[in-house]
């Protein structure tokens, strides 16, 4: 039996390594160039492609006639698409006899669409997981074959909780393989009511409100933490990326949403529900700074985070 791959990124790499592994033979492998300029922190699916050998197309549109014709040729079994950044065409779709597969990363019909590790981070989740389905003409929304569940803990990073996405991956396709190639799997349809479709995030989308309450805040920080653009705010004028962040137990004392301080030589800043948000990492005006010697040189004064901040700016400066 025959499969063509459409494959990027993690994800990508190790459902591509449990195909081959499967004994499923590949012909073509479509892939993505990678972008200049990009943060490429993961795996690539073209470098394990060609280890195996394997065909490998990269276009800007994987429905280009080039494409088309080149699956057409091959007459697949399978059809799968492993976090491929780009929708599969109907004619595509119609070329696997046996089924025209995706692996999201979400319990479907939860986070339909882009980032949805992200995304559910930034709601609050404490569960995601990853789903294999059937491909639709409608993004994610085909019969399920599969779903795993994994954790998502408070202080998870979205590059903590992809990582276990990327092994729930792993394990349901290796588990599902085996039935998909016999004609024995069963898949259910999805209750698109139980859940909603989300778009694409952008680096604006990182910027701090500090109007909102510590636990709002902490999750956003985490939801787009390094190697995500991070979540941002303003220091007299200049850019200040908070990339990891705890909710201490302990009230602010009485101070302004926004207010910076040190406390017995920890970094902290007060939120509008009256809690404070320890600051554990941070960038400043493009230079990392320890947490604990910005605390020590603020001392116990107060800065405000968006405003003119002259104490804290220099003090900084002295680093």
């Amino acid at each position: 039996m025959k499969a063509v791959v459409f494959a990027y990124h993690d994800v990508g790499v190790r459902c591509l390594a449990t195909v081959l592994a499967s004994g499923l033979e590949v012909p073509l492998v479509v892939t993505h160039a990678d972008r200049p300029g990009e943060n490429i922190w993961f795996g690539s699916v073209a470098r394990l492609a060609q280890a195996h050998g394997l065909r490998i197309l990269t276009p800007e549109d994987p429905n280009e006639r080039t494409v088309v014709e080149a699956v057409r040729a091959i007459g697949p079994d399978f059809l799968f698409s492993f976090y491929y950044r780009r929708m599969l065409g109907p004619e595509l779709l119609t070329f696997a006899t046996r089924g025209a597969l995706n692996l999201h990363g979400s319990l479907l019909p939860k986070y339909r669409g882009r980032t949805p590790v992200n995304w559910a981070i930034l709601r609050g989740e404490t569960e995601t997981g990853a789903t294999l389905h059937h491909m639709s003409v409608k993004p994610d929304a085909g019969p399920i074959v599969d779903q795993y569940a994994v954790p998502i803990l408070p202080d998870d990073t979205a590059l903590d909780v992809f990582r276990k996405v990327t092994c729930a991956a792993e394990l349901i396709l290796n588990r599902s393989l085996p039935a998909l190639i016999a004609g024995t799997a069963t898949a259910r349809e999805q209750d698109l009511s139980q859940g909603s479709y989300f778009g694409g995030r952008r680096p604006a989308d990182g910027i701090i409100d500090w109007r909102q309450p510590a636990r709002q805040i902490h999750d956003l920080v985490r939801a787009v933490a390094p190697p995500f653009p991070g979540a941002w705010t303003d220091m007299d004028g200049r850019p200040m990326m908070i990339s990891r962040t705890r909710i201490d137990s302990a009230a602010a004392p009485g101070l302004a949403p926004a207010s910076l301080f040190a406390d017995h030589g920890q970094l902290f800043v007060a939120t509008s529900d009256g809690k404070r948000l320890q600051i554990l990492e941070l960038q400043y005006d493009g230079r990392t700074l320890r947490p604990e010697e910005v605390a020590q040189r603020l001392g116990g004064s107060i800065a405000l985070l968006g405003t003119s901040a002259t104490t804290l700016d220099a003090a900084l400066c002295t680093t």
